[in-house]
């Protein structure tokens, strides 16, 4: 497992300190780990306007197809995108602080996202939100206090 932080500026660092975009092209499976100042109600796609309050959030995705997580989460980044998957229309209003990831052919993101569920202090964020292919009943996450 890798965790990758970002400072202020906006660059990746790993916790030996290296920095700059190094994602494998590998498959994998990952979590976003993003911060809200303000409350906002977002419109995402067709789950329409959601209310998300200010606090600590997670995503959990894969990246399974080609490019692996480096076009995924390389993609995650860009500012400048056209809107597809649903944390596309909230990554314009967070900071984007951490992600985390696993390099594996294995799909992990619906255990991972069954673990987030059952964390003290962590709630389903919105009904449906990243969670269209599969049975989960979300795949992003809040917390109150984002550390």
């Amino acid at each position: 497992m890798w965790v990758h932080l970002i400072n202020r500026g906006g660059a990746f660092q790993t916790m030996d300190g290296t920095v700059g975009y190094i994602w494998s092209r590998c498959p994998g499976t990952y979590v976003l780990v993003l911060v809200l100042a303000a409350p906002c109600t977002p419109v995402v796609g067709r789950l329409g306007t959601i209310l998300l309050r200010a606090g600590g959030y997670a995503y959990v995705g894969s990246a399974l197809g080609s490019g692996g997580l480096r076009a995924r989460l390389g993609r995650h980044v860009r500012r400048e995108k056209r809107l597809r998957w649903h944390i596309d229309y909230l990554l314009a209003q967070v900071q984007l602080r951490a992600v985390w990831h696993l390099e594996s052919l294995e799909r992990w993101e619906c255990a991972w996202a069954g673990v987030l569920a059952t964390l003290p202090g962590v709630e389903a964020a919105a009904p449906g939100f990243g969670a269209s292919d599969c049975t989960c009943s979300t795949h992003l996450f809040y917390a109150r206090d984002p550390a």
